[in-house]
């Protein structure tokens, strides 16, 4: 008979679920400093109009990183949480000195892509093991991010 944690998750499942969590956590965590950089340091015709989409994004960002790190303690793990274990395992690196409206917008699509291709696998995993705290979160996420990928690439297809 399978060993289930405080919330009725398959134990070995739940810490699957977790170390996935870690992982997206760590690339949040990466994210979330790419997009400070990218708003402190914009420059250009598009200044005012980035520098505000940024902080936008870059608080929407450190929510999850927040709910991410809670949901891995309610499966009774442990969340990552130095810089050196986010570097090691996120799959995002770390961007420097990006001062262009069109590259730092390229940078946030390439992250959101990758980000989302790591909670669909989440999605799938959440789905077996009967975690519906973990599915709808990455729902919600999934869904709030495909329309950012939609916009912020509508933005780069008018400034080519």
């Amino acid at each position: 008979m399978a060993k289930h944690n405080l919330i009725g998750i398959d134990a070995k499942k739940a810490e699957i679920l977790s170390e996935k969590l870690n992982k997206l956590l760590a690339d949040y965590q990466v994210f979330y400093m790419n997009v400070r950089g990218l708003h402190w340091n914009i420059r250009g015709e598009k200044f005012f109009e980035m520098h505000l989409k940024f902080e936008e994004l870059y608080n929407n960002l450190l929510l999850k990183v927040d709910e991410v790190a809670e949901r891995i303690l309610t499966l009774g793990s442990v969340p990552l949480h130095t810089y050196t274990d986010y570097l090691k395992k996120s799959e995002l690196k770390e961007a420097r000195n990006i001062h262009k409206s069109h590259e730092a917008v390229q940078l946030i699509v390439d992250a959101l892509q990758k980000i989302i291709r790591r909670e669909r696998d989440l999605l799938q995993l959440s789905a077996d093991a009967s975690d519906e705290g973990t599915n709808a979160l990455m729902s919600d996420y999934i869904r709030e991010q495909e329309k950012m990928i939609w916009m912020y690439s509508a933005y780069l297809n008018t400034h080519a």
